[in-house]
């Protein structure tokens, strides 16, 4: 490929509403433009990145024996609502009519279009294990996009769909696919971490997020270091601690507070460890009657350490706030507490609430809490003493880097990470409610067990810039690079030698294989070598009169600090074994 036959549109500066190093870069190296609020056109740049990872991913795909198929982007609302979806999506799924009034969804994923096919197709356990998939445009109608790519309204994901006989063959496809995403993963030349995600309200345990690790990543990682155990922030585990408590040694005292609401405050006026106090969070759970009506609320009181924060999955599986729940309103805290928030605590309450105490608060003795009165806290509280033991203990809080490692082999350590890839056991939730039967062994209907799996394509490569950038711009893997290798000749329009040498090099490349780009535009070399610099090819090799003269050529990878020397005659095979070098360490 020639730069003067393809579109190099670089930019000096990003635009103002770029916020994130992935969308300035993107932007700046003319990757993507905007037309809309989270609507970006893939210029050839960026699309040839796009294409490289669906390449990947479809080889993977089909490697692990899945078949590729594409549903429509526009879906009759029909199927949705025999899910329950068109209504409880929310804003974020867009629902459009057609002239006749009928309505449709534009898809954000595809559950309902594959089990529709799927109870139409599979009819015999004879035909399972089935794995279809797509590599399809995607429209979620975010409230706010932001962060260029990496959270835009219209996308394009890879995903897929295994429907198994029983339990343990879906658990089998759901392994098969894990694999295929690591193989996927590794082929990236990402820095990335598999991690055990919360399952929702389905359960189980077979649910891992694929996190590309970066600095400015939304989610937060948690793994031990000296063990295999990684998950993401809302599955991690707290370790239980180690009881017993210890046994009451203070009094029960109200001590004056004015003014501090918070635990920090509290313990810095008392000149004690953040550690020995317990902050007060109040949730409510709505009671219906028999038509639905909303009746009432239920109150509960969770106590957590005072440096201690909710963790809101792990509050979901509590017992009687796993069909869903609130915080409490002024109002209901009042009426319940005696006083606004700030104060709270499990003593001295106006109305019974039901109390849930994190295993840490549990085990706790002489702790320190609101008084249910403004400008007071108690110290010296004890369980058993001062109050009747919880009515529930539980997981309720996100752990913290130190924290002990739940397999009991290390400390635990979190650093940031974006998420572009997830694998996930469905079970029968999409089945059943679409009553999607296959005849089994014994001839009687039964319900497909299934599993999803997906793979962010458009988010990826804004996750690998983050991953990899410096203060010139993007620094690719080989693998999705735009193109692997430039060749830069100086004065190639001015001197025949520099032309002929630089293309034999790009014909050399070319006829073997690498994708190399030629920049033929004849462009000053600091504007040159600043352009692709910014796009981030990762191999250059620069071709001048003076080097030809001295039989030399110069070639420099994209995270080298200065080039080096290398004869004329040797740069062809030296180039390759550059390039089957990174492409053995995975880079």
């Amino acid at each position: 490929m020639k730069a003067s036959q393809f579109l190099v549109s670089t930019l000096r500066e990003a635009p103002a509403d770029a916020e994130v190093v992935s969308h300035q870069l993107m932007m700046r190296a003319g990757l993507i433009k905007k037309l809309g609020a989270g609507i970006y056109s893939y210029m050839p740049m960026g699309l040839r990145v796009i294409r490289k990872v669906e390449a990947i991913v479809r080889d993977e795909m089909d490697r692990a024996g899945a078949v590729e198929l594409t549903m429509p982007v526009v879906q009759p609302a029909e199927l949705w609502q025999e899910t329950g979806r068109f209504e409880k999506m929310g804003p974020e799924l867009l629902r459009i009519q057609d002239r006749h009034g009928r309505d449709f969804v534009v898809q954000p994923t595809s559950e309902e279009v594959i089990t529709d096919i799927a109870r139409q197709e599979l009819r015999s356990y004879r035909q399972l294990p089935k794995n279809f998939y797509q590599i399809q445009t995607k429209f979620r109608d975010e409230r706010r996009p932001r962060f260029g790519l990496m959270r835009g309204r219209e996308f394009t994901m890879k995903d897929a769909y295994s429907f198994d006989r029983d339990q343990a063959a879906a658990k089998a496809s759901y392994q098969v696919m894990a694999a295929a995403y690591r193989r996927i993963f590794d082929r990236f030349g990402l820095t990335y971490r598999a991690v055990a995600a919360d399952s929702g309200a389905i359960g189980g345990d077979l649910s891992e997020e694929f996190q590309v690790i970066a600095a400015t990543g939304e989610d937060a990682i948690v793994y031990c270091p000296d063990s295999e155990y990684a998950a993401n922030m809302e599955k991690a585990e707290a370790r239980a601690p180690q009881g017993p408590r210890a046994a009451a040694a203070e009094t029960l005292t109200r001590v004056p507070t004015p003014g501090k609401s918070t635990c920090a405050d509290v313990a810095q006026l008392l000149g004690v460890p953040l550690t020995t106090t317990v902050k007060s969070l109040v949730l409510a759970t709505d009671v219906t009657d028999a038509q639905g009506a909303i009746v009432g609320s239920r109150i509960w009181l969770l106590l957590l350490r005072g440096d201690h924060d909710m963790n809101e999955v792990k509050v979901g599986k509590v017992p009687g706030l796993d069909n869903g729940f609130r915080f409490a309103t002024v109002a209901e805290i009042v009426d319940h507490f005696g006083t606004r928030p700030g104060y709270l605590g499990p003593i001295g309450l106006k109305k019974p609430v039901t109390v849930v105490a994190d295993r840490e608060v549990a085990l706790m003795a002489d702790w320190i809490c609101g008084a249910n009165e403004e400008d007071f806290h108690l110290s010296g509280v004890n369980w058993g003493r001062d109050l009747p033991e919880p009515a529930l203990v539980a997981d309720l809080r996100n752990v913290l880097e130190g924290d002990p490692s739940p397999d009991g082999k290390g400390r635990l350590a979190i650093e940031r990470g974006i998420e572009v890839g997830h694998v996930f056991y469905l079970g029968t939730k999409y089945s059943q409610a679409m009553n999607a039967t296959f005849l089994a062994e014994d001839g009687k209907p039964a319900l497909f067990e299934m599993g999803c799996y997906g793979i962010g394509i458009t988010r990826l490569p804004a996750a690998a810039i983050e991953q990899n950038h410096d203060e010139r711009g993007i620094i690719w893997p080989d693998a999705i690079a735009p193109f692997t290798v430039v060749v830069c000749p100086i004065g190639m329009d001015r001197n025949a030698d520099v032309k002929a040498a630089a293309e034999k090099l790009h014909d050399q490349l070319r006829d073997n294989g690498v994708d190399v780009i030629l920049d033929d535009r004849g462009e000053r070399p600091g504007a040159m070598f600043a352009d692709w610099e910014l796009i981030g090819v990762p191999h250059r090799v620069v071709i001048s009169d003076r080097g030809l003269k001295d039989g030399q050529l110069e070639y420099q990878h994209r995270r080298d600090s200065a080039a080096i020397k290398v004869p004329a005659t040797e740069m062809f095979a030296f180039v390759m074994r550059a390039l089957a070098a990174r492409q053995t360490a995975g880079a």
